[in-house]
């Protein structure tokens, strides 16, 4: 029988220091973890459950924690703000919420292009105390609401295949292959089951982050520069195009791939980079001759940035240039083309506007980023910058640029005032 006796191995020089067996253990609680915690009354509430049914079953709208919230505030006056796919479910929502809560609700109907269009100034101005948006991440947060309003953000995760998602791409890659897993926010739990699924395989899985986004998720202007990864492939998963040429742009030498979960199908998908290079260029060189700049604020939901709007102005008033600021929520040809004196123009809405539709214009209409080197303020960069709403962002003309951050003392009055 082998001795089972502890013995000390520990050399004489070493310095063993033992815990205190008396030292006091002080356990804190989590803060608001009951009062988050959804009551049996409502998730077994049975006429609730019914209506729900009438709702997709692979859409989840979050029914119970939003009733739970709105009871828990004591909420009068719902906003709910859908994205354009997802409006069709906003009459049978409103109805259960104003069923099985004390408070009334109003569907916001102007169109909602991405999570910058979050409308909470519109839902103030109706007295509303609560806003629901739903289908995007929170690009705004929360703590950055007006006085007086409160935001819930539903996601709206959406089911799919996941065998069929695993199984084409693992039929479809070389093992010893990297791939770059993105998608949007409704998708972003399958990335991650997904990508244990296909390292099994022996398919190296990468889910970049641009931050504050969630890990894997893209945006139309902001997607993570990977170029330096070593992948060898990008894989989005999700419908349309415009979320994964956000991607493309950003890292034009990775070949790129969509899956598609509702046709399930799995497709090349290519970009002309240089078509759009020289275009910008030749735009930002046309512009770069004007006397007059329109400067465009978007107040469509959040799109607009006052401080960015700022620090153009300024650089366009140190270099001797005429300045027009103009407030629109709708960018279209027909009414740049009312403003005669303007020479050039420069929209702080969506930077994609000026790649994916600038040509359309009578004159020439970069974004901010643009607009600073058309101002000799900085190179164009090779690849192009998709990092609008990146934390580390190329510059000034973004957003959440470290320019632009409050201070430490205005981030400690802004809790103190959620509190």
């Amino acid at each position: 029988m082998a001795d089972s006796t502890l013995k000390d191995t520990t050399p004489e020089n070493t310095l063993v220091v033992k815990a205190n067996p008396q030292r006091k253990r002080i356990v804190g609680k989590i803060r608001g973890a009951n009062s988050n915690k959804i009551p049996d009354d409502i998730l077994n509430n049975e006429k609730l459950n019914q209506a729900i049914k009438i709702l997709p079953v692979n859409y989840e709208f979050e029914i119970h924690k939003t009733i739970h919230t709105i009871r828990k505030k004591g909420v009068k006056y719902v906003a709910l703000q859908f994205p354009e796919g997802l409006l069709l479910y906003a009459c049978t929502i409103s109805d259960i919420i104003e069923t099985f809560t004390d408070a009334d609700t109003v569907i916001m109907g102007d169109v909602t292009y991405g999570a910058c269009c979050v409308d909470d100034y519109s839902a103030r101005a109706l007295s509303c105390d609560f806003m629901v948006h739903y289908g995007h991440s929170c690009l705004v947060p929360i703590n950055q609401m007006g006085p007086g309003i409160d935001m819930l953000y539903i996601f709206v995760d959406i089911q799919i295949d996941n065998n069929h998602f695993i199984d084409t791409i693992v039929h479809n890659f070389p093992t010893q292959t990297t791939i770059l897993l993105i998608s949007t926010v409704q998708f972003r739990k399958v990335l991650h089951s997904a990508k244990r699924e296909i390292e099994k395989h022996n398919i190296h899985v990468i889910i970049p982050q641009s931050m504050p986004l969630s890990p894997g998720e893209v945006l139309g202007c902001t997607s993570p520069d990977m170029n330096e990864s070593g992948a060898d492939a990008i894989v989005y998963l999700g419908d349309g195009r415009f979320h994964l040429e956000s991607m493309m742009i950003a890292n034009p030498t990775i070949p790129a791939y969509a899956y598609d979960p509702y046709n399930k199908e799995l497709t090349i998908e290519r970009y002309d980079h240089e078509i759009m290079r020289g275009t910008r260029k030749e735009a930002i060189t046309n512009a770069s001759k004007a006397k007059v700049w329109g400067l465009i604020m978007g107040t469509l939901g959040r799109q607009g940035s006052p401080k960015v709007i700022e620090d153009l102005k300024q650089k366009f008033i140190c270099a001797g240039k005429e300045v027009v600021v103009v407030l629109l929520s709708e960018i279209y040809p027909s009414k740049l083309q009312l403003f005669k004196e303007v020479d050039a123009w420069v929209q702080v809405a969506c930077p994609r506007l000026s790649i994916d539709w600038g040509n359309a214009f009578d004159k020439p209409l970069l974004n901010s980023y643009e607009a600073n080197v058309a101002l000799g303020m900085c190179e164009f960069k090779t690849p192009y910058p998709m990092d609008f709403y990146a934390n580390n962002s190329s510059g000034p003309w973004t957003p959440n640029n470290e320019k632009h951050r409050p201070s430490i003392r205005e981030r400690l009055n802004r809790r103190k005032k959620v509190t």
